[in-house]
C-alpha cells in the first residue's frame, strides 16, 4: 500500500461550485449557444455581466467543536488530518444540489460542519465513531461531495457539534481476484483513481456516473449510484458484491459471493443507506477485462416516439448487448447542437457542410430538424468482430424504427465530453439562471406518458410563475422492463428572496408527476432531503416505518447523518 496523502492533498471542489477553479464552461466558441439562451430563457449572455462569488464577502461562523473533542480526534487522526478552517468547512457543509449551490453562493451559512476528519484506516474510522458517541456529536460521511440530493448537508437546526468524515486518504485498490473478477477497494477512491489503478492491470469496473471525476466508490454504494454504462455493467447494486461498514458497535461485513440466501439482505440494506447505518470503508466490486475495441455510434430519429421504438427494440434484442444506449428528445437534440464549437480546421468545416447537407436532405423527407429530431448514441465494446456484428444489427433496428445512422464521429465527440455538463450549471448561475435535473425510472409502457406529462407540469408552473423556461430530456440506463428518463430544466430566477420558492415549484411539479404515474422518485440521485417529501409515496407508509425503525434501532442517539432518506 502506498503512502497516504495528507488531508490537504485530497481532491475537492471549489467552495462555490463544481470541480476546479481553472475549469469553466465557455460559450464564445459555440455560436448557437447564446441565441438559444436568449430564445429559450430570455437571457442575453452577451450583455449581462456574470458574477462569481467571493468567500471574503461573507462572514463564516466559528466552529462549535469543543476543545476536549478536538484533542481526542487529533489523537486518532493527527493534527494535520483534522481541518476546521473556513473554506474547508464551507466546502464540506454543502453538496452540489442546486439549493446547496444557491445557499453557498449567497453566503447562507446558517449551519456549517464544525470540523472535517480524514482517517487513514478502518481502525481510525472506528475510533472516530466511538468518539462521536462519547461526545454526542453528529457524523456525516463524505465521498466526493457531488451529491445533489442533500445527503451530506447538515440540518440547520442541529445544535450538537457536527463532524464530516472524508475518506479521501483511503483510496487504494487492495486486491484483485483474477479468477473471480473481483477487486477489493477502499471506499475513498475517486472514480478516476479507481480506473487508473484497475486499467494498469487490464481491468475496469465500468461504472461512469456523470459525477465520475468527483465521486467515490463508497459514495456510489451509499447512494445506490448508476453509471452511464449500466446497460452492460449494471447499477452499483449489481457491481458491489461485498462490503465493510463500520458502526459504533462493530463492523458489518457482507461476503463477496454470487448469490445470497440468508434471510433479508443486510448487503442490500447498507446500499443506499446514506451514512445512517455507519461508514462504508471498503467494497468488493466485480471487474471486467478492458475490451479491445470500444466505439460509440450516433443515430438520428425523426422524433422521440420513433427513437423510443428503436431503443425498446435494442433493449429487447437477444443478439446485441450494448455498453450503453441513450436517446435525446427534440429539445435536448437542439441543445446539443447549440453546444457544437465553431469549426476552425479544414476537416471541421467539411464536417459542418456535410451536416448541413444531411439536414437539408432530412427536411426534404419531412423531418422537423429544429424541434423534433432526436439523436441517439449506442456504445459497443468487445472484439473487432463482435463490435462490427452488433453495429450491423443495431443499424437494421434503427432503420426499421425510422432512423438513420450518423456514424462514429459524433459519438466520439459525445464520449469525450460526457463529464463536462456539471460546469454548465455554475456558468448559468453566474448569470442568475437555475439549471437542474430530475430523473426517474419508468416502464416501457409508461415512458412516453411520463415524458409528456413531465413537460406539461414544468411549463404549467413556469406559466403560473410568469417565468420563461426550457426543458429537455434523454433516455438512458435501459433495462428489460423500462429505462431512466433524465430531465434537465433551466430558467432565470428573479429575486434572491423568491428564488428557491420558484425553483421548488418547478422541481416539485415534475417530481410529483413521476410518483403520480407510478415511476420512481429518483432513478440514481439518492434520497437525502431533496427527494424525501416523496419517499412515502415511493415506498409506502409501511415501508417508510420499516426504514425508520431500522435507523432508530441502529442509531438511537441520532448521531449518524440524521434526517436523511426518511424523516426521523
Amino acid at each position: 500500500m502506498s503512502d497516504r496523502p495528507s488531508a490537504r492533498e485530497v481532491k475537492r471542489h471549489k467552495w462555490w461550485g463544481w470541480g476546479l477553479d481553472d475549469i469553466t464552461f465557455r460559450y464564445d466558441n459555440k455560436p448557437a449557444f447564446a441565441p438559444l439562451a436568449r430564445n429559450k430563457i430570455g437571457v442575453d449572455l452577451d450583455s449581462k455581466q456574470p458574477v462569481e462569488p467571493q468567500l471574503s464577502d461573507f462572514e463564516v461562523p466559528e466552529s462549535r467543536l469543543p476543545a476536549p473533542a478536538r484533542e481526542a480526534l487529533v489523537a486518532v487522526v493527527g493534527a494535520d488530518n483534522l481541518l476546521d478552517d473556513d473554506e474547508y468547512r464551507v466546502v464540506h457543509s454543502f453538496g452540489r444540489s442546486l439549493p446547496d449551490l444557491f445557499r453557498v453562493r449567497n453566503g447562507r451559512f446558517e449551519r456549517l460542519v464544525d470540523a472535517i476528519v480524514y482517517p487513514a484506516s478502518e481502525d481510525e474510522v472506528a475510533a472516530v465513531l466511538r468518539l462521536v458517541l462519547e461526545h454526542d456529536m453528529v457524523l456525516i460521511p463524505y465521498g466526493g461531495g457531488s451529491s445533489i440530493s442533500g445527503s451530506v448537508t447538515p440540518d440547520v437546526d442541529e445544535q450538537r457539534p457536527i463532524l464530516t468524515m472524508n475518506l479521501g486518504r483511503m483510496r487504494e485498490v487492495l486486491e484483485i481476484d483474477d479468477t473471480a473478477g473481483l477487486a477489493r477497494v477502499e471506499a475513498g477512491a475517486y472514480g478516476p483513481d479507481l480506473e487508473e489503478q484497475l486499467n494498469a492491470l487490464g481491468w475496469t469496473v465500468g461504472h461512469f456516473p456523470d459525477s465520475f471525476t468527483y465521486s467515490t466508490v463508497g459514495g456510489w454504494a451509499a447512494t445506490r449510484s448508476s453509471g452511464m454504462q449500466s446497460d452492460k455493467y449494471g447499477d452499483i447494486e449489481d457491481i458491489v458484491r461485498g462490503l465493510r461498514m463500520v458502526h459504533p458497535a462493530g463492523t458489518a461485513v457482507t461476503k463477496p459471493i454470487p448469490g445470497r440466501d440468508s434471510g433479508p439482505s443486510v448487503h442490500e440494506v447498507i446500499l443506499g443507506s446514506e451514512g445512517r447505518l455507519g461508514v462504508i470503508t471498503e467494497v468488493t466490486v466485480q471487474v471486467h477485462r478492458v475490451a479491445p475495441v470500444r466505439q460509440v455510434i450516433a443515430y438520428m430519429y425523426p422524433d422521440w416516439e420513433h427513437g423510443i421504438r428503436g431503443m425498446h427494440a435494442i433493449a429487447r434484442s437477444t443478439d446485441v448487448s450494448p455498453t450503453f444506449t441513450r436517446l435525446s428528445d427534440g429539445p435536448e437534440t437542439e441543445f446539443s447542437l447549440a453546444m457544437v464549437k465553431a469549426p476552425t480546421s479544414t476537416k471541421g468545416k467539411v464536417a459542418a457542410k456535410v451536416q448541413d447537407g444531411l439536414f437539408s436532405y432530412l427536411r426534404s423527407k419531412g423531418w422537423d430538424t429544429t424541434n423534433e429530431m432526436s439523436i441517439s448514441y449506442v456504445c459497443f465494446e468487445g472484439s473487432k468482430e463482435s463490435v462490427e456484428q452488433q453495429k450491423s444489427i443495431v443499424k437494421k433496428i434503427v432503420k426499421n424504427a425510422g432512423g438513420i445512422t450518423l456514424g462514429a464521429g459524433p459519438g466520439a465527440i459525445y464520449d469525450q465530453k460526457k463529464f463536462d455538463t456539471p460546469y454548465l450549471r455554475d456558468f448559468l448561475m453566474n448569470y442568475q439562471v437555475f439549471g437542474d435535473v430530475c430523473d426517474t425510472g419508468a416502464t416501457w409502457s409508461k415512458i412516453n406518458e411520463v415524458h409528456a406529462k413531465a413537460f406539461e407540469a414544468f411549463y404549467a408552473v413556469q406559466e403560473e410563475q410568469g417565468l420563461p423556461g426550457f426543458m429537455f430530456c434523454h433516455m438512458s440506463h435501459s433495462y428489460h422492463a423500462g429505462a431512466c428518463l433524465y430531465f434537465t430544466f433551466a430558467f432565470p430566477y428573479s429575486t434572491d428572496e423568491q428564488a428557491l420558492e420558484q425553483y421548488y415549484a418547478a422541481k416539485s411539479a415534475v417530481q410529483q408527476t413521476f410518483v403520480d404515474l407510478g415511476s420512481t422518485v429518483s432513478h440514481h440521485h439518492a434520497v437525502g432531503t431533496e427527494h424525501q417529501p416523496w419517499i412515502t409515496e415511493d415506498i409506502g407508509e409501511v415501508g417508510t416505518r420499516m426504514v425508520q425503525g431500522l435507523f432508530a434501532d441502529t442509531d438511537p442517539g441520532r448521531n449518524l447523518n440524521p434526517g436523511k432518506v426518511v424523516p426521523s
